[in-house]
This record gives structure tokens, sequence and C-alpha cells, in this order.
């Protein structure tokens, strides 16, 4: 894994780390590329219960690409879309990603940043963090994947909004968005992220995946189909489930096995 995506373990937490701090962790083509494996190597891991995603140390979660690449990398159309797909490859892989992932943001979280932001399940911020997609500076769209993340959470309306004034805003206003979902003191963020991923890890693994498939399923407007249907009920054949009945009416604590 490169150096540039730390991937840490903590019994069952994973963090993955965006790991240039010199640069705030603005990210580039290798760091993409980086992220993406470093996804696709978690979602195969059956021990893992919950990701933890953040920036090298307080300053900044992201601030999106750096700019310098744009003369070396994307100075062409041809170049953007080479470049384009091996984002894309990245935004899929946490798309896909079956576990729970909060997003770790302290201070600035913006552009491509705010993308990977809003590919978690929860995020988490300082009172001080500041958010936004000013690309229209730069002359640029987001393509569908990048735009697709914040689309859903915020609505076609907002997003809209956030894309064509390209203003960047702060955490209330965020959470108004519904671009984060939890605001926190500056100095409480890793603490209330390492308690919320905590709670997480307790759960049963298999009903937090199970849960996290039908979030995202409810946002497809297809019927739900038979077969959808009664995979709602498969958890009642789990060891897990078994464990869960039993420690709740025995008053003692369950410990799942994700089986």
């Amino acid at each position: 894994m490169s150096d540039l995506i730390r991937v840490e373990r903590n019994g069952f937490i994973a963090n993955v780390i965006l790991n240039r701090p010199e640069k705030m962790n603005a990210m580039s083509k290798p760091m993409w590329q980086a992220l993406g494996d470093a996804f696709t190597a978690l979602s195969s891991d059956t021990s893992v219960r919950c990701i933890v995603v953040r920036g090298a140390g307080e300053k900044a979660f992201c601030p999106g690409a750096d700019i310098a690449e744009f003369e070396t990398d994307r100075c062409s159309k041809a170049q953007a879309m080479a470049y384009g797909r091996v984002v894309h490859a990245a935004t899929t892989a946490m798309e896909n990603c079956p576990h729970p992932v909060i997003a770790q943001i302290h201070g600035v979280c913006v552009g491509g940043g705010l993308v990977i932001a809003a590919l978690c399940d929860i995020r988490i911020c300082g009172e001080s963090s500041r958010f936004g997609v000013p690309v229209k500076n730069l002359g640029l769209v987001e393509a569908y994947p990048e735009m697709a993340p914040m689309i859903r959470l915020t609505g076609p309306d907002v997003g809209l909004e956030i894309l064509l004034e390209g203003r960047v805003f702060g955490a209330v206003e965020a959470k108004e968005k519904r671009l984060v979902t939890r605001v926190v003191p500056d100095a409480e963020v890793a603490a209330e992220v390492l308690a919320s991923a905590r709670r997480i890890a307790e759960g049963a693994p298999l009903a937090a995946r199970w849960h996290k498939k039908f979030a995202r399923r409810l946002g497809d407007s297809r019927p739900i189909s038979e077969t959808e249907y009664e995979e709602c009920f498969d958890c009642f054949d789990t060891e897990d489930f078994q464990r869960g009945y039993k420690a709740f009416l025995a008053k003692t604590k369950p410990e799942f096995i994700g089986k």
C-alpha cells in the first residue's frame, strides 16, 4: 500500500488516512489509486466492522485536487479522462464497500475531499470545519461519479447551489445541507469518531452490512423484488442472531462473530 494512503488497524476498526500533511492532504493521482486499492482490500476483509477515513493531522481533511497536477496530468480532455478513470475507480471502490464508513473531518473539506466525505455513511466534523466545491473558479465541472454522492445527500437543488456559487461555508450550514451528520467542538472530533466506530464495531457486523445495503437500495426507485424482500430475514439464520437475543434475555453483553 502506498504511504500516501495509510491503513491502520485498531481491532475491528480500520483507519484509512489521507497522508500528505505537507499539502493539507490534497489528492494526487497516486493517492486516488491507493485509496481505491485500500477500499478494495478492506471490502473483502470480513474481520473489518467499521472504517474511519481521515486526513493526516488535524489541520485539514482534504482540500481536493493537487492543482499542480493540472499542468502535468490534466491539461487536456484526453489526459483528464484518463485521470478521471483513476478517480472514479476509487469512488466506485468506496461506494461498493460493504462495511460502515465514518469520515473524521478536521478543517477544510472541499472539492475532491467533499466527494470522499460524501461517500462515507457517517460524517463527523469540528465546529471550524469548512466545506464547498469551488471548481467554477477553475473553469471545471464535476463528472457524474463525483457529483452523485453530494447530490444524494443534499438533493439536486442544494447541490446545484453549491456548485454554481462555489462558496466555502461552515459546519453549521454544512449540517443544514445534510453534508455532515454531526458537528462537535474541534477538540472532540477524534474522540467522537472513535466512540461512534466502537459502537458500530460492538454490534452484529452482518446486520450492519445488511442495513447499509438496504439503505442504499431504497435510494433506487425500482420495486423491491421478492428475493430482495426475503433477504431481510436471512439474519434469523445467523449465529449472531442466536447470540444476540439469548444475551438480551440473559441481560449480558453479546459477543458477535460475524456468522
